[in-house]
């Protein structure tokens, strides 16, 4: 097992990397990617010699990418998308050692894979269902990513996801924006699709917003959405997020629809929701489930909470009754343990 030294290097103003409060323990599978021999270092020790071209280029070679940008916190504007290639891994760490931000620049997606997008090359006949890559972001901020003007792959304001395995460890989300309406659409901050096996998004320690002027905004999962894809979130904290698209899911009439899940937006058929350590605070839904909506279309899917604090969450349209700041239809009730839900 590996347990990284690294500590949390903040901007003085900047909200903290995850729940603060949060004391799960973290499995194995969720932990941090050792990162001790990386296979490509961006940066030769200063601030300028860390570029967008130079972590294009890192990602686009895959294997465990760290950065040598100097001794302070740097931000690297990012002139294109970063895109994985399916045919470089398995295993892809992104590392930015609690020092790095990447910026949209307000304009771009900063990190894209997709294991079905033959641009970035198929290595299976089961595009939907292979266990690779293996990506991990870990120890990174991304700020001012802006899915807005991609259509084909909509959603995913600062990453989007197919297939594989993704896991987000020790990082931050600020101000990332995907399409402001539409039913489907989400994820301002992460959207997921298509995980090996049904096996679960691991979110440790990491935050969506944290503090006003941070949120993330899009239609609908202001914080992460996804379709038909596990989460488990372990002592991360989600705060100030909106879902602004009106209408819902499916879209009412006159209506560009969205609006549902102000931090979180599940939906599919079998899929588990899973929260421990998390704090989610002060997110907003135009419509349903200002905290998390939930919907699992056969009713197979479940929701458990765990030595969690969700609070102040509006649902301005519709939420489950006595679930402040949940809609969720799904399996049985939702599993509430040692939480408080208000």
């Amino acid at each position: 097992m590996f347990s990284s030294s690294i500590p949390d290097i903040l901007q003085a103003s900047e909200p903290p990397t995850g729940n603060p409060d949060g004391r799960c323990s973290i499995p194995e599978a969720a932990r941090e990617e050792d990162v001790s021999h990386p296979d490509r270092v961006i940066g030769n020790g200063t601030p300028r010699s860390c570029t967008s071209t130079a972590v294009v280029a890192a990602v686009a070679r895959g294997g465990v990418i760290t950065f040598n940008c100097g001794p302070e916190p740097v931000t690297i504007v990012m002139k294109r998308t970063a895109k994985v290639f399916n045919d470089t891994g398995p295993r892809i760490v992104i590392d930015g050692g609690g020092k790095v931000t990447l910026s949209g620049d307000g304009a771009r997606r900063i990190l894209y894979m997709n294991t079905c997008d033959p641009n970035q090359v198929w290595t299976t006949d089961h595009c939907d269902n292979q266990d690779h890559p293996q990506l991990t972001v870990q120890n990174l901020t991304f700020v001012d990513g802006n899915s807005k003007a991609d259509k084909t792959y909509d959603g995913g304001g600062a990453i989007w996801v197919r297939g594989g395995r993704f896991k987000i460890v020790k990082s931050r989300f600020f101000r990332n924006v995907c399409a402001s309406t539409g039913p489907d659409v989400g994820g301002a901050a992460v959207r997921v699709f298509s995980q090996y096996m049904g096996k679960p998004v691991y979110i440790v320690k990491s935050t969506f917003g944290g503090a006003a002027g941070y949120g993330n905004v899009g239609s609908n999962g202001g914080g992460i959405s996804s379709i038909g894809v596990s989460y488990t979130v372990i002592n991360s904290l989600f705060t100030h997020n909106r879902a602004i698209g009106y209408g819902a899911n499916p879209k009412e009439p006159g209506t560009p629809g969205g609006g549902s899940g102000g931090a979180i937006y599940n939906d599919g058929n079998l899929f588990r929701l899973r929260l421990c350590g998390t704090k989610i605070q002060n997110n907003r839904a135009r419509e349903g489930g200002g905290a998390i909506f939930f919907v699992s279309n056969d009713r197979s899917g479940t929701l458990t909470i765990r030595k969690s604090v969700l609070r102040n969450n509006p649902s301005l349209g519709f939420e489950t009754p006595g679930y402040p700041g949940i809609f969720y239809l799904g399996n049985g009730d939702p599993v509430v343990i040692d939480s408080i839900i208000e």
